[in-house]
């Protein structure tokens, strides 16, 4: 559940999600739309609200978004959260579903 994150999760979920939507080059205003619920939900704060506006203007750094960092706890959620925003422009690119099979490897 997302309440169970602390804040330091929640905006590292947010850094995976950006990094996603950026998978085909391109963030989506669908994409955009679902960070911005999420962003909600999550209610993060106004320093975090702005890295992730970061994030969605220049995609984090490929060594920043280490699945290894993501607790075993909190992995099927990070997973269900990025197929979420990968399914939210309703396109599913090939390098999206090719990143999102290596992420569900590396968290098997």
């Amino acid at each position: 559940m997302l309440s169970e994150l602390d804040d330091k999760e929640r905006l590292r979920l947010m850094k995976f999600v950006c990094s996603f939507a950026w998978a085909d080059l391109e963030v989506q205003d669908e994409e955009r739309i679902f960070v911005k619920k999420m962003m909600e939900k999550l209610d993060l704060s106004e320093a975090d609200r702005r890295q992730v506006q970061t994030w969605l203007q220049v995609p984090p750094a490929a060594e920043e978004v280490d699945p290894g960092e993501i607790p075993v706890v909190h992995r099927q959620l990070f997973l269900k959260t990025i197929r979420e925003v990968i399914a939210a422009d309703k396109v599913l690119d090939p390098d999206e579903q090719e990143n999102l099979d290596l992420l569900e490897q590396l968290l098997s």
